[in-house]
């Protein structure tokens, strides 16, 4: 079955009791039971609940894994992944990753003892001096947020997997459409499903996908055991937005690449980061491991100052100020006083972010009249 039809189809019946196409939102707290611990496989909703079910069925299909654990947001399967690990363990990251991932390891898991090293994992010979004997999870982000760096995959996970280390990768940028990390080597693949998988910005969701059975064993156990799981209407309206993935990601990557030649050919812009360019560091591993090259694009301008940014950014009148992305509409947004503005600036400067760096969320209006609003505000 191919991507398109799994969207749709994967994991997926008419409800039995009524022949619904759809999924019915299951809004209950509980089951009834035939007897103690004899049930029809579900007993109470904080555990299982059939809406949310069939949406775990449906992106452990797309992601080509064999089960899923959804919860109610990136950052809850964020920290069920790192809930995994144990005081003394030590965890290995992307240098340029989400604000509120740095956030989650620095200042909620370290001072349990939690160690994390933050590396340009870019560079697989940096990757691999990180490793000590106490590393137990390799964290991958790819396309990095928000320097668009692309993360070889396949090789970072030969290297964990040579020394017995689990890796997840962050595909939220991409989505399942656009890369499938387990099929490159990962143990897991990790989704915030308000963005791409939601795709119409009314949902906040999470879900972490994989065929690793020890894995998913563990991330049950916090299902069950801390609760951080989204409710029946959630998992519906997250179920509605996949069946249309495709269609939406394939529009926005088309205006994602309008946009950014149109910003590398303007006079006022410094650098553009967006993997489908030729000139980007790695556009050759993009092309390798990605069936395109995303919607998301950012840019610094050779004015690089806070101010100049927002000064920019109010100009604009179809791309709106906020924080969040893969929805239907544009979006656009300053990280270093946005989405990485928990990120110290030493350290956010020293990977690369500047103050003037400017990430775009490019929807699915038309292509020529996203260009025509950035042209405006320049």
């Amino acid at each position: 079955m191919k991507f398109n039809t799994k969207a749709i189809h994967a994991g997926q019946e008419p409800e039995e009791t009524s022949g619904a196409v759809m999924p019915p939102i299951f809004q209950t707290s509980t089951y009834a039971q035939q007897a103690p611990g004899v049930n029809k496989g579900h007993e109470y909703a904080r555990v299982t609940n059939p809406t949310r079910t069939a949406l775990e069925k449906l992106i452990a299909g797309l992601e080509d894994a064999d089960q899923c654990a959804c919860f109610a947001s990136g950052c809850a399967a964020m920290d069920a992944v790192i809930k995994m690990f144990r005081p003394g363990d030590h965890v290995i990251a992307s240098d340029d990753l989400y604000g509120g991932t740095y956030r989650l390891f620095r200042e909620v898991f370290e001072p349990y003892n939690i160690r994390f090293s933050f590396v340009d994992m870019t560079d697989t010979d940096t990757v691999q001096e990180a490793i000590t004997p106490d590393t137990k999870l390799i964290w991958i982000e790819t396309p990095t947020n928000p320097i668009l760096r692309v993360v070889d995959i396949e090789a970072v996970t030969e290297i964990a997997r040579d020394k017995d280390i689990w890796t997840v990768v962050d595909n939220t940028f991409a989505s399942p459409y656009l890369q499938k990390p387990l099929n490159l080597g990962a143990d897991a693949v990790l989704h915030s499903t308000t963005k791409y998988l939601g795709g119409h910005s009314d949902v906040i969701g999470g879900a972490v996908a994989s065929s690793n059975e020890e894995i998913m064993e563990k991330l049950r156990f916090q299902v069950k055991t801390t609760g951080a799981v989204p409710g029946p209407m959630d998992c519906y309206l997250t179920l509605r937005g996949i069946k249309t993935l495709h269609v939406r990601v394939q529009r926005s990557v088309e205006n994602a690449r309008q946009v950014a030649k149109f910003l590398d050919a303007h006079p006022e812009v410094d650098q553009v980061n967006y993997p489908g360019l030729p000139s980007h560091p790695q556009h050759q591993i993009a092309k390798k491991q990605m069936s395109d090259f995303g919607a998301m694009v950012s840019f610094s301008l050779k004015d690089d100052s806070v101010e100049t940014a927002q000064n920019f950014m109010a100009q604009t009148d179809i791309f709106l100020l906020a924080e969040s992305l893969g929805g239907v509409e544009s979006l656009i947004s300053h990280p270093a006083s946005m989405t990485h503005a928990s990120i110290p600036k030493e350290v956010r400067e020293a990977a690369g972010l500047k103050d003037s760096l400017i990430r775009l969320s490019v929807g699915i209006e038309d292509g020529d009249d996203l260009v025509k609003d950035l042209e405006q505000a320049f």
